[in-house]
């Protein structure tokens, strides 16, 4: 079933007399229950096209379908509403707040929603079990390591149970061992509770537990690659040799 729709979308930065084409009519679906991800050197618009998806940035042209909502159309309450409501968000950095704990920062998209407590207290308990930070729960985000903070910030964009969750580098501020329990755990996510992910990554490792890749060149989708039945070795073999394929300013993906 399809989730997502982008359709011939455009990104333009600047004025006429510097203008930057970031993303040149990009289209593509992806279904419920699909883990894609997303590869490209620098400046190659990934993060422009994961921004403009998440709605932190606005198309210069073309649409963007999630379910039956035009998000491109949508505007000030109505955007909030859906960010809260159908998007989940993960960051580099973990963005979460210092002056609170794992279990506050956890529970507060549900907080905002005003949700039961007794519903808050089940639903972050849940959570914290699936992603293995039940140990955590009581500690500041000082008191975690890398690998932790990112686990809660996970568990605090799951927990609404969104329709998409959108990631950003999500293994970029982490340790070999610390990212393959995060990637592990958001396999899990999409196997066991059918979540839709949509991952930005420049680590050819990382990229082999989606199960399709979407490369970005120039602002253009240059090759999509599908796991299918082979296994994650075989898939990060196919994503390396793409990557060498493309060559160049593509050697800082690897």
């Amino acid at each position: 079933m399809e989730l997502l729709n982008v359709s011939k979308i455009e990104k333009y930065y600047g004025n006429k007399s510097n203008l930057t084409k970031a993303i040149d009519e990009i289209s593509f679906t992806v279904n419920k229950g699909e883990f894609v991800a997303i590869m490209g050197a620098s400046g190659s618009g990934k993060t422009t096209l994961l921004n403009c998806i998440s709605t932190i940035d606005r198309v210069t042209a073309g649409h963007i379908f999630l379910g039956d909502t035009d998000i491109t159309k949508l505007k000030n309450k109505e955007l909030n509403k859906f960010r809260r409501d159908k998007l989940g968000f993960i960051f580099q950095d973990f963005n979460l707040l210092d002056t609170m704990t794992a279990y506050e920062n956890i529970a507060l998209p549900l907080s905002i929603k005003k949700v039961k407590l007794a519903k808050i207290e089940e639903a972050v308990n849940k959570v914290a079990e699936e992603l293995g930070i039940s140990k955590v729960l009581n500690k500041f985000p000082y008191q975690m390591s890398g690998g932790q903070k990112q686990r809660v910030a996970s568990a605090r964009a799951i927990i609404t149970d969104p329709k998409l969750i959108l990631a950003d580098e999500p293994t970029g501020a982490l340790d070999s061992k610390a990212a393959k329990m995060l990637l592990d755990r958001f396999e899990y996510l999409n196997k066991e509770n059918m979540a839709t992910i949509m991952m930005v990554t420049h680590d050819s490792f990382t990229a082999s537990y989606a199960g399709r890749v979407l490369f970005i060149k120039d602002g253009r989708i240059f090759h999509e690659l599908n796991k299918g039945n082979g296994t994650r070795k075989e898939f990060f073999n196919k994503i390396i040799d793409v990557v060498s394929l493309l060559g160049g300013d593509m050697n800082d993906v690897i």
